[in-house]
């Protein structure tokens, strides 16, 4: 699925000069070096505050917390079919975490579904929404905006843990838009990243960091990663030891100089993987109309025509998923399932009370996606070596 070595040794002296500066200095908690990538990272994100800390969990956890979302009268919508930190970060925080179902096109939350959660809800109760941008593409963001809208007080939250680089470009003139393009992170009153190893932009280990247009999120944040110190040994509130690692943000700022012909070179590989998948006839591009069903063969990533896409992750849908799994394990092929159970069946939230068919559509793409292998040093050669494997599956 990945080979970290190869991008390891185009950046060697450079990722190995940042870590032995720190290593010098001996300043390694918040050192210079956080404080120079969260600048960096804001700048790159268009916000104007960036809060590094240990995780993407963590700096999900620090959205809400911040915004004081944290009472189990208070609820938050996302998706189930996400990594478990989405929904355990809301309860970590206090509150109380729904779900709804997700667009079979982009796999991420549906507007249309939150709306229809909403409406159940007792007025005020929902303090927000936290959408993820699955696989690397925003959420419709003009949809989500206008629920907000229609909801005074209601924060919209990113899980952007795999979109660094990602954006949404708002609807065309004439409908109160600008129509300009918008970087994940920006979108909406605050946003966490992750930076694991696997991720687009990647650590060396853990790391995350939150973003917000908002000055009293950001200060509120810093506080609560520290332990809730706004003066060291005096802890104005129960906070949490969060802290970015001053190695972690010099690897991390190195490899943000990269990202963004990194990310171009994803959107390129994904393009031929469509045409080599198309050439070989073993595949459909999905529609509104028609977005997943195909008799034998494979569905392939859709993007919307307003998200700008970094392909994190690229995700085909196959009917026959776990045989073809099977099959391409025996040549050799790395691929995973991002995810097999969506959250609202994980038994760790059985008390959450929901059932299988509660939400359809996850439940749907959990038995059908498939990742296969996708990062910026992967060879147009090897590309062709895994669609092979695939027409050879269904051949």
């Amino acid at each position: 699925m990945l080979d970290f070595s190869r991008q390891f040794a185009a950046i060697r002296e450079e990722v190995m000069a940042a870590i032995e500066q720190v290593c010098v200095s001996q300043r390694f908690i918040l050192g210079p070096e956080v404080t120079t990538f969260e600048q960096s990272a804001a700048a790159a994100c268009h916000v104007p505050h960036a809060i590094g800390c240990a995780s993407g969990t963590d700096a999900l956890w620090l959205a809400l917390a911040a915004a004081q979302i944290d009472q189990p009268t208070q609820s938050v919508i996302t998706t189930p079919f996400s990594f478990f930190a989405s929904a355990s970060s809301i309860l970590r925080a206090g509150a109380r975490a729904l779900f709804a179902d997700i667009d079979p096109l982009t796999y991420n939350l549906s507007p249309a579904s939150v709306a229809e959660v909403l409406a159940t809800c007792p007025a005020g109760e929902v303090k927000a929404i936290l959408p993820v941008h699955l696989y690397g593409q925003c959420a419709d963001w003009d949809a989500f905006t206008t629920i907000q809208n229609q909801h005074p007080g209601l924060l919209l939250i990113e899980d952007a843990a795999q979109a660094f680089g990602a954006a949404w470009q708002s609807a065309p003139a004439g409908t109160g838009s600008d129509g300009t393009l918008t970087p994940a992170g920006a979108l909406g009153d605050a946003a966490a990243f992750s930076f694991y190893p696997t991720k687009n932009l990647a650590a060396f280990g853990d790391a995350g960091l939150m973003t917000t247009r908002s000055p009293q999120l950001e200060e509120r944040a810093r506080m609560l990663r520290a332990h809730g110190m706004r003066r060291r040994y005096f802890h104005d509130e129960v906070g949490w030891n969060s802290r970015l690692d001053t190695l972690q943000a010099a690897v991390l700022e190195v490899k943000l100089r990269y990202l963004p012909q990194g990310n171009q070179r994803r959107r390129d590989l994904a393009a031929n993987y469509n045409q080599l998948f198309l050439a070989a006839g073993i595949a459909t591009m999905p529609t509104p109309t028609n977005p997943t069903t195909i008799a034998d063969g494979v569905v392939l990533p859709y993007t919307h025509p307003r998200a700008q896409h970094v392909f994190h992750q690229y995700v085909i849908r196959a009917p026959r998923r776990d045989a073809l799994r099977t099959h391409l394990t025996a040549q050799g092929i790395g691929t995973e399932v991002y995810y097999p159970l969506p959250l609202h069946l994980q038994e760790a939230l059985k008390p959450l009370g929901y059932k299988p068919g509660d939400f359809p559509e996850s439940e749907c793409a959990a038995a059908e996606v498939l990742a296969l292998p996708i990062y910026p040093e992967l060879r147009e050669d090897e590309q062709q070596t895994v669609v092979e494997a695939i027409h050879t599956f269904y051949a």
